[in-house]
């Protein structure tokens, strides 16, 4: 659900700026290799890469909790990696090498609750995440405090555990204290079923979804169908961006894939063109260490998802988005 598309938006830029030469004789050769979500195999795959392939960066894993069991071995091996889809805090204080183009959930969520309060007037919350993944134990603990910071009541926090696909009795539970809003600490497939569980159990449209920005996903509306609409997100692209270089990649995308891109994929993409463009200014290949300066001085780089700067501690400095689940595709709110 998230790596396919950064693999796809990954092999389309690769194509693209060879095609272009934009590094000269220099060739990007991408080699991409699937962990199944298992972080041993995480693991495996970036000692694989680091000391069998030589390469010089990794774009990924997926997945924060991945993440944090793989990137320590990069940092240790002065690795450049630069993730599309993780919004853990902490991501990038693994170390120096750590890099990120996906905002993390404390940057984006703030403007989603604003942008809630604001238009429904809420005032008591419930809370549902997974307690076995990092990722979502990250952004309950950011949804909580962001509740408590805009002195919103938090009924109650129940738990679920990934993979679960049956969420009645948490959602009953919700439904019986009722509160204004439900605040989700879940990806996307979890975030789909919960949607049309919530609206099967009677749960109206009176009260208001927001998510984590990992459950963005194209994949959310064929499993939620309408009762995804209203759910609420931050995110830092949407497709329909309007600046020529989005449109531009994603027709060129829609052309090759036959669908559009998701967030992750716009991420990724702009990922590697950073690489690349770090890669220009060093020269060469062989040096690690200039094209891991060479990224942290990425500064106002014009992407897909606008501009971005990488701060003193790697995290992107872009503009958040509040999106909007309508007519299955996510849209700017109101």
């Amino acid at each position: 659900m998230y790596g396919i598309e950064q693999k796809n938006a990954i092999e389309m830029a690769i194509d693209e700026i060879n095609e272009s030469r934009m590094l000269g004789d220099i060739r990007v050769v991408g080699i991409h290799m699937d962990d199944g979500a298992d972080k041993a195999q995480t693991v495996n795959i970036f000692q694989r890469l680091i000391n069998q392939d030589k390469v010089q960066v990794i774009l990924g894993a997926s997945l924060a909790t991945l993440s944090f069991a793989a990137d320590p071995i990069a940092q240790a091996a002065g690795v450049p990696v630069i993730a599309s889809s993780n919004t853990a805090a902490g991501i990038t204080d693994i170390g120096n090498y750590i890099f990120r183009t996906s905002p993390p959930e404390n940057i984006l969520f703030p403007g989603v609750l604003a942008y809630a309060e604001r238009k429904y007037n809420i005032k008591k919350a419930a809370q549902l995440y997974g307690i076995d993944d990092q990722l979502m134990k990250s952004a309950y603990l950011i949804h909580k405090e962001a509740l408590a910071g805009a002195g919103i009541e938090v009924l109650l926090s129940e738990t679920f555990n990934r993979g679960d696909v049956d969420f009645s009795a948490q959602l009953t539970k919700i439904k019986a204290a009722g509160p204004d809003v439900v605040v989700l600490g879940a990806l996307a497939e979890e975030s789909a079923n919960i949607l049309y569980q919530a609206r099967q159990l009677g749960i109206g449209d009176n009260v208001v979804f927001l998510g984590a920005n990992a459950a963005i996903s194209t994949k959310l509306f064929e499993l939620a169908g309408p009762a995804a609409n209203g759910f609420l997100v931050g995110a830092s692209w949407y497709a329909e961006y309007p600046s020529p270089k989005n449109q531009a990649f994603v027709a060129a995308y829609v052309k090759r894939y036959g669908h559009k891109p998701d967030v992750f994929g716009a991420q990724a993409y702009d990922a590697a063109y950073i690489v690349a463009e770090a890669v220009r200014r060093v020269g060469r290949t062989d040096d690690r260490k200039a094209i891991r300066d060479a990224i942290a001085a990425t500064r106002d780089f014009t992407g897909v998802i606008g501009k971005l700067s990488f701060s003193a501690t790697r995290e992107p400095i872009v503009t958040p988005k509040v999106l909007e689940a309508r007519g299955g595709s996510f849209v700017p709110a109101e």
